[in-house]
């Protein structure tokens, strides 16, 4: 029997265009975090393992997700409650230097349906990290989120940067899902 665990990796204030003091808004955010407060209330109605990803910046040079202040904080739509884990980390793989894996080692996790930000960075680390220690992944599309990016002066759209990192994932590392799929 397969037990299923829900990740939701960086859903945090720094993140948000609706925070007022936000340090690095990310395009489709909103939309991301909507998707993902679903399958929060799903796993919870169906008493299903919900572990939250909290980054903390250990440098000031990372202008975003800095100790101490409101923007480090899990925004108030997806916020743990009661027991959920939250495993602080301070490098994109979620597993890095963290007790991620005995979390999930404790709870008999052997799937993970992931959402959170960025596409880009922490969830293509912690997606690729989970599968090579054997988790089956299953990535959530349109709950998650990106930045745009600029390589030898041209910029890449938010939305080519996910959709790209989305189809590499879904190549060897992930199943790729939309919210809808997981609620039905």
């Amino acid at each position: 029997m397969s037990h299923t665990a829900l990740l939701l990796i960086d859903l945090q204030n720094d993140y948000f265009p609706s925070f007022k003091d936000a340090k690095w808004p990310l395009e489709n955010m909103e939309s991301a975090a909507k998707n993902a407060q679903q399958l929060l209330i799903m796993f919870r109605d169906q008493n299903r393992p919900v572990i939250h990803i909290q980054h903390e910046a250990t440098t000031t040079r990372i202008p975003f997700f800095q100790p101490n202040t409101a923007g480090i904080e899990i925004h108030e739509s997806v916020a743990p409650i009661g027991t959920e884990p939250v495993v602080v980390k301070h490098k994109a793989n979620g597993f890095l230097n963290t007790n991620l894996q005995d979390v999930l080692k404790e709870l008999a996790v052997t799937d993970l349906v992931i959402a959170g930000a960025m596409t880009q960075n922490c969830i293509d680390s912690t997606t690729r990290a989970a599968a090579d220690l054997g988790y089956n992944c299953v990535v959530i599309e349109d709950a998650c989120a990106a930045m745009a990016l600029e390589q030898d002066g041209e910029i890449i759209p938010a939305v080519q940067v996910h959709r790209a990192f989305i189809a590499a994932l879904g190549f060897a590392f992930a199943k790729i899902e939309k919210t809808q799929d997981q609620l039905a």
